[in-house]
């Protein structure tokens, strides 16, 4: 299996990556759900996601929160704990993102960050692996929503507004919503359609296969 980058830079990402979340989460009080969607959709995600070694090393955890935040630096009181909850979720998202690939904009979009945080009583003595097994099993889960199902409503659209808004069937939307088409099998132009109604890139409508 092809990792995410290589594994030379995996201990200072996963530690960054902890300390990301637990001084906005944690010490600025940041909702964890928008700070991951700032992220997510941040050019620092691609970076990190890529193992840039500006992001995943090159940076402290704070830094990185700052930049993702928008926030000036400044000196504040922080001092980095890697025993609270928000530390373990940063700590073991990155080797999740590591070991299978899968973009943190698809990872949040089926599992919310506050979600993962809220592992940390069950699985935060546990081998990370297990952490592994349990992110596949809820990515994997048949029942999910599908990237455009959530895209589409969290627009605030219904299937027949969506069809209508982008010039693509009703029954092709449906279709790829209940998995019956493969929507990483579309054709571009389909894709462009459904991404310039729901103001997203195309990108984010794919589903993300584990690798």
């Amino acid at each position: 299996m092809t990792r995410a980058y290589s594994e030379c830079y995996l201990n200072d990402a996963k530690k960054n990556l902890g300390t990301m979340l637990d001084y906005a989460v944690g010490y600025k009080g940041i909702d964890a759900n928008l700070l991951a969607e700032r992220f997510a959709r941040s050019l620092f995600a691609e970076l990190f996601e890529c193992g840039h070694p500006g992001v995943v090393s090159g940076m402290s955890g704070v830094e990185l929160a700052r930049k993702v935040l928008g926030a000036e630096d400044e000196s504040d009181d922080y001092v980095a704990s890697i025993s609270t909850p928000a530390y373990w979720a940063g700590y073991v998202l990155a080797e999740y993102h590591w070991f299978t690939g899968r973009r943190f904009k698809d990872v949040f979009a089926r599992v919310p960050l506050a979600s993962i945080v809220e592992l940390y009583p069950l699985f935060h003595e546990m081998d990370v692996c297990r952490f592994i097994e349990e992110m596949e099993r809820r990515m994997l889960d048949e029942g999910s929503e599908t990237n455009l199902a959530w895209l589409r409503e969290n627009r605030g659209f219904t299937q027949a507004r969506l069809a209508e808004v982008s010039g693509v069937g009703l029954r092709s939307i449906q279709m790829y919503e209940q998995r019956v088409n493969d929507i990483n099998k579309a054709q571009g132009i389909t894709l462009y359609r459904l991404a310039h109604a729901l103001g997203c890139s195309m990108d984010d409508l794919l589903e993300s296969p584990l690798l």
